[in-house]
C-alpha cells in the first residue's frame, strides 16, 4: 500500500482534479494566450528538472524512492541548487498544466501540493538523512536551499 502514498500519484490525483475542474467547473474564466506558453514552460522545466535527478540518483547508484533512505548524499548536479529538484518538478508540472487549461479555480491546488510533498515527503525525508549523514547532510543542508 506504500506505492499509493508516492509523490507521482499526488502529483497524478492534483493533476486529475484540475483537469476535472478547468473540463466540467470552467465558468468561462481564462488566463490568456501568454498562460498556454508560460504553462509548456513550466511543465518542460519540470520535466527536465525530474530528469537531471533521476539521471544523478542513477549516476550515485542510490535509491529514488521517498520512504527509503539513500545509501549516498547526492550533492552534485541539480542537487547542488535545490535540495528536491524532482518535487519542485512535480510542483512546476502542476502550476503549467493549471495554467495551459485555464484551470483559474485550481490555483488554490498548488499550496496544498506544496504542504503535501513538505509533510508528507521532504521533513520525514530530511530527518532520515540527517540521522544518516550527520556532519555532511548539515553542511549541505546550510549550503543548498530546500527549494530553489
Amino acid at each position: 500500500m506504500k506505492w499509493i502514498d508516492m509523490p507521482p500519484v499526488w502529483l497524478a490525483f492534483f493533476v486529475a482534479l484540475a483537469w476535472m475542474q478547468s473540463s466540467y467547473v470552467g465558468f468561462g474564466l481564462a488566463l490568456g494566450a501568454w498562460a498556454d506558453f508560460a504553462g509548456g514552460l513550466l511543465v518542460g522545466g519540470g520535466i527536465l528538472l525530474a530528469l537531471l535527478a533521476f539521471m544523478e540518483f542513477r549516476k550515485h547508484r542510490t535509491t529514488v524512492v521517498p520512504h527509503n533512505t539513500p545509501q549516498r548524499l547526492i550533492t552534485s548536479g541539480i542537487f547542488s541548487r535545490s535540495r528536491n529538484p524532482i518535487y519542485l518538478g512535480d510542483v512546476l508540472i502542476l502550476t503549467g498544466l493549471i495554467l495551459r487549461w485555464d484551470a483559474v479555480l485550481s490555483l488554490p491546488l498548488i499550496p496544498v501540493f506544496l504542504w503535501i510533498l513538505e509533510k508528507r515527503f521532504i521533513e520525514p525525508e530530511e530527518t532520515r538523512m540527517r540521522q544518516a549523514f550527520r556532519a555532511e547532510f548539515a553542511k549541505y543542508e546550510r549550503k543548498v536551499r530546500r527549494w530553489v
